[in-house]
């Protein structure tokens, strides 16, 4: 049987001719899984606008980033591809890196474009700007955003804990950093010292983008006819955690939770505001994050009994699973059915096949080479078979690990530069072992404390060798159809 045929959307759920709807992605950072009370019974952070959102559309328990941080992950989600294709390896981009997107390759804003979207991005950008060894931002800020399909673009250029600290937008800093910043090294209150914009205040960055992205949908929607995509990059709660003032103390988590409070403002905001101007009918929302929490995770554990990696085990940088499978949202009202979950594993390099789906748009040929369309799991189709073949996971460390149906082969040691303490070990049952890989069944074993590597030899050979052939051929997704 051919698998493509359940990655197209039946002629009730897409007509060409039909109105296409607006698309917004908002991609927190560094947030959880755990740290959403809807996912989470026991969690100590408050997050009444996300669990709203999830009651109003799906809620997915199995998707993931395809890296354990910032920079590969934002590749993928606008690219459609897998970041260790690309010059970035292992780690991530600095704020003075050049560009990392190569020039002329599709993008999720490109393709959009091409079917006639206004397209717009807000918020932590951390995919490098310019194409010199080191950014030079006295000059125009290309390539970058607007080289890669967006109209327009406000906001950082990398992490908030990464200096330059300034805003840019489109291809020019609002502000130069004339200023500088002596840096703060407070656990979680973390930023790097450096350059820095005279008015730039880090506690103001989360509340500056939101009202960029609502006065940008309050634009959007006085020209209704043209379908608009958001991209919105928020900068929590990674670090430093600076919640406003009025977040402080909302949380029982410590000032971490309280961060998670005003991104949980954050997104109700978006949410709120498309309701007002009439515009959730015909919007397709997405609520996810690019990767698990930091390794600050396990403090708040001993110190608030707040687990933000949820059941799972690691944290951002791990090829476990705490380490990539991220909260993920979605409501378009009348196609996706509010109240409901989704056990399908999706990843976030799937935005651009699924965006192409829904808008009527195609993909170029050699672009989304790890991007499928999942627009049957959102809403509700039923399927005969898993929409992705298999899932490729990576570190910090650039270490691999794949993921098909119930399985999930780590081709690396336990460890790969995880920040996991020997009481938390304790506490969840976890060994330590010297074999040269790791195997799990996440039907049995979720929490992945029995490593099966030696015992299923024809399973690890197997996924090993699929692992291998996605490196080589150079995509792991069908290609678009010509």
């Amino acid at each position: 049987m051919d698998r493509r045929q359940f990655l197209t959307l039946p002629a009730a759920a897409w007509a060409p001719g039909a109105t296409p709807p607006n698309i917004v992605f908002i991609l927190s950072d560094d947030l959880g899984y755990g740290d959403i009370a809807c996912q989470n019974p026991g969690s100590k952070i408050p997050t009444p606008n996300l669990d709203r959102l999830a009651g109003q559309g799906v809620r997915f328990t199995d998707a993931h980033s395809p890296s354990g941080v910032c920079t590969p992950t934002r590749y993928g989600c606008l690219t459609g591809r897998y970041a260790w294709r690309s010059r970035l390896k292992r780690g991530v981009l600095e704020g003075y890196s050049p560009n990392l997107i190569e020039p002329g390759r599709p993008t999720v804003a490109s393709v959009l474009q091409s079917r006639g979207y206004y397209t717009g991005g807000i918020g932590k950008w951390h995919l490098g700007l310019g194409d010199r060894e080191q950014t030079d931002f006295t000059r125009p800020l290309r390539p970058g955003p607007v080289d890669h399909g967006f109209d327009c673009y406000f906001g950082i250029p990398a992490s908030l804990d990464m200096p330059p600290y300034l805003y840019l937008e489109n291809d020019r800093v609002v502000e130069q950093p004339t200023a500088a910043t002596p840096g703060k090294r407070e656990s979680g209150v973390f930023w790097r010292g450096g350059p820095m914009a005279p008015g730039f205040e880090f506690d103001q960055v989360l509340a500056t983008l939101t009202g960029k992205a609502t006065r940008f949908l309050r634009d959007r929607a006085a020209k209704p006819a043209q379908p608009f995509f958001l991209y919105l990059p928020l900068t929590g709660p990674h670090t430093p955690w600076v919640p406003r003032k009025e977040f402080l103390g909302r949380s029982k988590a410590g000032i971490y939770g309280d961060f998670v409070c005003e991104v949980d403002w954050a997104a109700g905001e978006i949410v709120s505001t498309l309701d007002q101007l009439g515009l959730s009918s015909n919007t397709l929302l997405i609520f996810t994050s690019d990767n698990g929490p930091e390794q600050y995770a396990y403090q708040r554990i001993p110190e608030f009994r707040h687990y933000s990696m949820g059941g799972l085990r690691g944290v951002k940088r791990d090829a476990w699973e705490g380490g990539h499978r991220v909260p993920f949202l979605a409501r378009w009202p009348g196609k996706i059915r509010a109240g409901s979950t989704s056990d399908e594993t999706v990843c976030l390099t799937d935005l651009l096949a699924t965006a192409a789906e829904v808008s009527g748009a195609k993909v170029p040929a050699g672009g989304g080479e790890d991007s499928y369309n999942i627009a049957p799991a959102l809403l509700g189709q039923k399927r005969s078979a898993p929409i992705r073949e298999a899932t490729v996971l990576h570190t910090a460390n650039g270490e691999f690990a794949i993921r098909q149906g119930e399985w999930v082969f780590i081709d690396a040691k336990t460890g790969m530069n995880s920040k996991e303490p020997e009481w938390f070990r304790k506490e969840r049952g976890y060994q330590l072992h010297d074999l040269p890989g790791e195997l799990y069944s996440l039907k049995q074993d979720l929490a992945e404390r029995r490593n099966l590597y030696a015992g299923r030899p024809e399973i690890v050979k197997r996924l090993k060798a699929l692992l291998e052939k996605y490196k080589q051929e150079g995509r792991s997704a069908p290609r678009p159809a010509a």
